[in-house]
């Protein structure tokens, strides 16, 4: 079965794709690496298959950005020797992804279109769960429905599967919403 991730995304880089109009592309491309600024998806156990969704906290309040299907995952070194034309176009059109130290990408097809106003809802926050080895945890510091800090979802982390349906459910609801408007 298939596990759906989420990834902390900086306000900064939220802002400059939002001001260089990345708004409403469909996700294709995303980059790790060995930092805490750019944490890397095969440490945190991302397989083909799996799906990642973009997350940002931002006055205090957690949004869903996106979803990415992965279909590939590999080393950044290797890009420009094994992708084709259309791969690597992609990896250079998301290149403000690249913060830092990048070790690694993932491709997956066309995934939701980026938007940066979905926020999570209070209800959902206060059960959102993830998942790991040690069991299930919910996050700390969320407080009328608000999340206080980002401990807790800064890093690559697997979300329990009811989670990952509710967002999954609010990531569809948006992209919905972009092709009706």
């Amino acid at each position: 079965m298939a596990n759906s991730y989420t990834t902390l995304w900086t306000n900064d880089l939220c802002r400059e794709l939002q001001r260089d109009g990345y708004e409403g592309e469909r996700l294709s491309v995303l980059f790790g690496g060995p930092h805490q600024s750019l944490p890397s998806f095969r440490t945190a156990g991302v397989q083909p298959g799996d799906r990642i969704h973009p997350i940002r906290l931002f006055r205090r309040k957690l949004y869903v950005l996106g979803a990415l299907d992965v279909a590939r995952l590999m080393p950044y070194e290797d890009t420009g020797s094994l992708l084709d034309d259309d791969d690597y176009a992609k990896v250079m059109r998301w290149r403000p992804l690249k913060a830092g130290c990048v070790g690694e990408v993932v491709f997956g097809p066309p995934g939701a279109p980026l938007s940066f106003g979905t926020a999570i809802p209070g209800d959902l926050l206060e059960r959102l769960t993830y998942t790991s080895r040690r069991g299930e945890r919910t996050l700390r510091n969320v407080v009328d429905g608000e999340l206080l800090h980002h401990i807790g979802v800064h890093g690559i982390y697997r979300l329990a599967p009811e989670s990952a349906r509710a967002l999954d459910r609010l990531v569809r609801a948006a992209a919905d919403f972009t092709v009706a408007a």
